[in-house]
């Protein structure tokens, strides 16, 4: 960071981070902070770049990096599958019913294109 002295709303901007979760590592982390000259009230602050601070945020992973692609964990499927299952109203689970029944699962795979 070019800057040694930044608010919690430029560095949120600077790190992806929001302006709360700066405020709270300045508490809990300890950073130096002096008061925003100009600004009444004593709450305006300015948070001390130095290197413990980037330290800390080159070891925190930043909410503005692009993340791995969605994965779905062990029991994503099913747990999707059944939620499906409650957000379809009676006459469609009915019909899925009937379909599973008189086709299988073959069917079902087939006419998703999932051919074996």
């Amino acid at each position: 960071m070019k800057k040694d002295w930044l608010t919690p709303d430029e560095l949120a901007k600077v790190t992806g981070y929001s302006r709360q979760t700066i405020n709270k590592w300045v508490k809990k982390e300890g950073w130096e902070t002096v008061p925003k000259p100009g600004v009444q009230g004593g709450k305006a602050r300015l948070i001390h770049i130095d290197e413990r601070v980037k330290t800390f945020l080159s070891t925190t992973r930043h909410a503005s990096e692009s993340t791995a692609g969605y994965v779905v964990g062990h029991d994503g499927l099913a747990a999707l599958i059944l939620k499906s299952l409650n957000q379809m109203t009676p006459q469609e689970q009915e019909k899925l019913y009937t379909m599973l029944l008189r086709e299988g699962i073959q069917g079902l795979l087939t006419r998703l294109g999932i051919d074996n």
